[in-house]
């Protein structure tokens, strides 16, 4: 017995670190359904079924519900789905190896080489410094969102308004989407300061941990400038914003009689909640046209950005290939972005990523068809959100069949995981994954 337990421990210790974290958020959607299964957490009796739902939808953080977490779960079920999206949100590998700091002051160079490996660092980022950043900055900005929003749930008499403060300041930032209202954020669609601190909180989770700590670092002068990746990060986040914004406002009514103020705000947040996987809604998502379902699905597949708390493509990858078709169009032998050359590696990965994605989007689509008798426009919908982590629905969640429910939990788990890297942890050995020459883009 004890020779198979250390055999156990060294195939662990010696695994594909990509497929160490999936076994991680594996280990955690375990744990999370088998607490929610526990009569004393629900209100109302859940199946366990919709339970594991939950419970995956949590640690993805993507929102997609088959119930209604508010009247289905008291105070601690809520925040047992609470902590599924803050581990979900700070990722399994940081999570643990800030504990590991915690107690021991150093990671060993394996752990380091894993962090480096899963979360896309760029080399000249110290990774003890980064993972106790990521964990301190995730705090104070909840801390920060939950202080903001709760004079609003004050004003709007909502019950427990601290605890729905904090919640959705978490849910937001872990770009989560999981709201105690039934209707998300649709109450409050008029509401400017909600909508610009549930934006802000969510933007600044998507764009990730690497432009936070390098912002950082620029205001507290340990370097000059933000790195490449922060700046493509932040330019591609910027311009999809705005170009999915006019096209929002210019092509959907939201039902007519919308002033263009308004209309703006609107279509914003719409565009936001999507781009940044948040999956948070304020104008029901059933009742916008086509157009506007195709755009907000194509802002869901390009998704966040690396080390972020968002899914999606990821806007590096997105770049990348834009950056491909660019040089090619052009005639040039190498792909460019202000004057740097950015390695065929990287390019490499992005291609692949990209097949990878619609790979596994098409073959979610394609088995929801055969489950489920949903129009077409709408399974593609749910697959995209599923897969993107993000959590927007056109309502037809809760009345899946059983097996499309099974779809939907292994297209949020891939989309945690993300396609390429667990194709890579099934297929590749682990010390070909690992890269010394790391470049300063982040795919």
């Amino acid at each position: 017995m004890k020779d198979v337990i250390y055999s156990i421990l060294y195939r662990f210790r010696n695994s594909n670190p990509i497929r160490l974290v999936a076994l991680g958020y594996l280990t955690y959607v375990v744990v999370g359904w088998a607490l929610l299964c526990v009569p004393y957490f629900q209100k109302t009796p859940v199946v366990p079924l919709d339970n594991l739902f939950i419970a995956s939808s949590a640690i993805s953080t993507t929102g997609l519900a088959t119930v209604d977490v508010a009247s289905s779960y008291n105070f601690l079920g809520q925040l047992v789905v609470l902590i599924l999206i803050q581990l979900g949100g700070i990722g399994y590998m940081t999570f643990g190896s800030f504990v590991i700091l915690s107690a021991k002051r150093t990671l060993e160079e394996d752990q380091k080489r894993v962090m480096h490996t899963v979360f896309s660092i760029p080399k000249d980022f110290k990774i003890e410094k980064f993972i106790k950043s990521v964990v301190g900055f995730s705090f104070f900005f909840e801390l920060l969102g939950a202080i903001a929003l709760l004079p609003v749930f004050l004003r709007a008499g909502v019950d427990n308004p601290v605890w729905q403060a904090v919640f959705h300041s978490i849910s937001a930032f872990c770009t989560a989407g999981f709201s105690l209202f039934p209707n998300s954020m649709e109450n409050f669609k008029d509401n400017i300061w909600l909508n610009v601190v549930v934006s802000a909180l969510s933007i600044l989770g998507a764009m990730g941990f690497i432009v936070c700590v390098d912002a950082w670092r620029v205001i507290t002068g340990k370097i000059k400038e933000v790195t490449f990746t922060t700046r493509i990060i932040v330019v591609a986040t910027f311009w999809l914003l705005v170009i999915g914004t006019v096209a929002c406002f210019l092509t959907e009514p939201f039902g007519g009689q919308v002033m263009p103020d308004k209309k703006i705000l609107y279509s914003f947040f719409q565009i936001m909640t999507a781009l940044t996987t948040v999956g948070f809604n304020t104008v029901p998502i059933n009742a916008l046209s086509e157009s506007v379902i195709l755009l907000l699905t194509f802002m869901m597949i390009i998704g966040a950005s690396p080390s972020g708390t968002g899914g999606g493509l990821k806007t590096t990858t997105f770049s990348a290939i834009i950056g491909l078709v660019r040089s090619t169009c052009r005639g040039d032998s190498e792909v460019k972005f202000w004057g740097r050359r950015v390695p065929d590696d990287r390019v490499k990965t992005a291609v692949a990523t990209f097949v990878f994605y619609v790979l596994a989007l098409s073959a979610g689509t394609y088995l929801l068809t055969l489950t489920d008798s949903f129009p077409f426009s709408k399974i593609l919908f749910e697959s995209a959100s599923a897969l993107g982590t993000v959590g927007l629905s056109m309502g037809i969640t809760s009345s899946l069949t059983a097996l499309g429910k099974f779809i939907i939990i292994l297209m949020m788990f891939v989309g945690r995981v993300s396609p390429l890297s667990l194709g890579v942890s099934l297929f590749v050995k682990s010390e070909l994954i690992f890269d010394d020459d790391k470049t300063d883009l982040a795919v």
